[in-house]
């Protein structure tokens, strides 16, 4: 994994997208690169950014209008090629049934607490570092 790691938010809400860069900081561990946001508030933007390349990890909201991060996940899932591991934020406990069936590699509640939220994210990027050795 390169030098710093390029973790992708999607929120229609940028309230949620603040949450998710304070939670997790530029390092959510010590033993993960530094992080750099890339924020974007419509699915059409998440499909362009990650047609550029480069994300290591994708952080969707599950409570996103028009489109929820749960679809946008599974779309991704089935669509983007080497598709990088995906985070979802959900509205509450119960919906972890959902995240599994959006095949999203972990799952947080809403609002982002903040270590629940870094040890999730730091656990995906050291997964993405070990796939990629």
């Amino acid at each position: 994994m390169q030098p710093t790691a390029t973790v992708l938010v999607y929120s229609d809400d940028s309230n949620t997208r603040a949450q998710v860069r304070l939670a997790a900081g530029k390092r959510p561990a010590p033993d993960v690169p530094v992080v750099e946001y890339v924020e974007c508030a419509t699915p059409a933007a998440v499909l362009t950014e990650l047609d550029k390349g480069g994300i290591d990890v994708c952080v969707l909201d599950g409570e996103a209008v028009p489109m929820g991060g749960m679809g946008l996940c599974r779309q991704i899932k089935d669509e983007v090629f080497a598709c990088p591991p995906v985070l979802l934020l959900i509205g509450r406990p119960q919906d972890a049934w959902l995240a599994t069936w959006s095949r999203a590699d972990a799952a947080v509640t809403l609002p982002v607490e903040p270590v629940e939220f870094a040890n999730a994210l730091a656990a995906l990027l050291r997964r993405k570092k070990l796939a990629s050795a």
